[in-house]
């Protein structure tokens, strides 16, 4: 079965070449100052965006029209669906009067309603196909941040990570770096001259952040298997753009920082695997942040600067990230200043801080001598913007006061039925739904602790030697319980009733 689908895949991505140049375009248009459509050009588009505004006032369907538009230009897109709003780009809208209203006001020949492909995810794969990672791909500094680690302990799961990769031991799911932190605070003075002090408190500290991320659903994200970032890549038979899209509304709602840390990762995954595109006319991909203060509230300095690093340079892959958000000031000036295209809903401005709050958002639009921009900014209607795009140089072009194209896809989620109907017929249904279990770091441990138990000798027969055999069946049993010790309370158990249920005569 799985072979049927690769193959399906595959051709899938073939045939979109045949198609590579039909859905080109110059650029996407956002909406029209003054009858005047604005757009983005495809070839600015890795130069990355931002959405913002008050809640209400359009931001979900400003970001619906841009993931539909890049679809439409053969570009695939990740977004972060916090509300669980954006499952209605799998269907068309439904003509309304509001709809004709807004067209009217705006010139769009081409205007038709349509559906976008759509891949569903899910972390906790009920609403979608299971979205996963391993423990070594996601690494020590992110994990410092999701566990919520000070700089001791911070330096205590650096050490881990050495640690696996010098014994060879694969850190791919919660157990194993479980199984490998119980092992070095067993091991702590052996290791302590090639890799520092390992303090118990530090490794117990680490452990009782475990069990908190376990809890928020860390077991059912690291694992296998884990996220193939080609399947984001993916475009449809007439070249449209697959629209990848994560349901975030529980997470966001119960473990805000695994949601921010894994975008994180996945963008700097992106940055890692992919080729330098280029100058290319459109961008590889195109990636939405929502709710883009969670990523920066409590990052410390050293994750920070990583952010801002990979935020400036994924873009010579032909990635785009758009940060959607309340306010620009969510976004540090060293990211918010690599931001190309900016779209500005309204803000409101009912204290002397809201209104500083809101001078100063005026201040990052390259201004425009018919504009007040400042006041034009707490006046603005719902589906109403200010809107900055770059020209072909890649300069910034004064903002305008935009009317918000209307979607071609539906406003609103889709049925039960139609969402699972969708993953249903997706090519990459069946991949990611059973979990493997490797042969990684807590069943070599365990395998460790068997050869060590094996090789404990047999007690001398009672008859002939009945007080040294009463003391070596003690040396035996402290021998096998230290190994259990070894391994950590989870395998400790296991080895108890499997290893000593078969030599003392227990249940295994």
């Amino acid at each position: 079965m799985e072979k049927v689908k690769n193959s399906s895949v595959l051709s899938f991505q073939t045939k979109n070449k045949d198609h590579h140049t039909m859905n080109q375009t110059a650029g996407l248009i956002i909406g029209a100052a003054n009858g005047i459509p604005i757009q983005q050009l495809g070839s600015m588009s890795n130069r990355h965006g931002l959405v913002a505004g008050a809640t209400g006032t359009g931001k979900t369907v400003t970001l619906q029209i841009l993931a539909e538009g890049y679809s439409r230009m053969g570009v695939p897109v990740f977004a972060a669906d916090i509300k669980g709003d954006l499952s209605g780009l799998a269907a068309a809208i439904t003509p309304n009067p509001k709809i004709e209203e807004r067209l009217r006001q705006i010139p769009l020949p081409d205007y038709a309603p349509s559906a976008c492909p759509v891949a569903f995810w899910d972390i906790y794969g009920q609403t979608g196909h299971p979205i996963r990672t391993t423990v070594s791909e996601m690494g020590p500094l992110l994990l410092t941040n999701l566990l919520d680690l000070n700089d001791t302990q911070s330096g205590v799961l650096y050490a881990c990570f050495r640690i696996a990769d010098d014994q060879g031991l694969l850190l791919l799911d919660l157990k194993d770096l479980r199984a490998m932190l119980t092992w070095m605070s067993d091991n702590a003075r052996d290791l302590r001259a090639t890799y520092g002090n390992i303090s118990s408190s530090s490794i117990g500290a680490i452990q009782r952040q475990l069990l908190v991320l376990e809890e928020q659903g860390g077991n059912l994200f690291f694992g296998e298997p884990a996220l193939q970032l080609n399947d984001l890549l993916h475009v449809d038979f007439s070249g449209r753009g697959v629209i990848s899209i994560l349901d975030a509304t529980r997470l966001v709602a119960q473990s805000p920082r695994i949601y921010a840390t894994f975008l994180l990762w996945l963008l700097s995954e992106l940055f890692e695997q992919l080729p330098e595109a280029g100058d290319a006319d459109r961008p590889r991909l195109v990636f939405f942040f929502d709710e883009a203060h969670l990523l920066f509230s409590q990052a410390p300095k050293a994750l920070a600067e990583k952010i801002e690093q990979v935020v400036r340079l994924i873009r010579s892959k032909g990635v785009g990230v758009f940060f959607v958000t309340q306010s620009p000031l969510d976004i540090p000036e060293s990211v918010l200043g690599q931001l190309g295209m900016k779209i500005q809903h309204a803000l409101r401005a009912f204290t002397p801080k809201d209104q500083q709050a809101v001078a100063t958002v005026a201040r990052t639009f390259r201004p425009n001598p018919q504009l007040d921009t400042a006041s034009v900014i707490t006046a603005l209607g719902i589906g109403e913007a200010l809107v900055s795009t770059l020209d072909p140089q890649g300069r910034p072009l004064p903002v305008e006061r935009t009317l918000i194209c209307p979607p071609q896809t539906r406003i609103g989620p889709l049925t039960d039925n139609e969402r699972q109907e969708i993953i249903a017929r997706s090519p990459l249904n069946g991949r990611y739904e059973q979990t493997l279990d490797r042969n990684s770091a807590y069943e070599m441990l365990q395998q460790r602790a068997e050869t060590a138990v094996a090789q404990v000798p047999e007690p001398a027969p009672a008859k002939s030697q009945p007080r040294a055999a009463s003391r070596r069946q003690g040396v035996g049993e402290a021998m096998i319980k230290s190994a259990a010790r070894t391994i950590g309370s989870q395998l400790g158990r296991q080895i108890i009733r499997g290893i000593l249920g078969s030599i003392f005569g227990g249940r295994r």
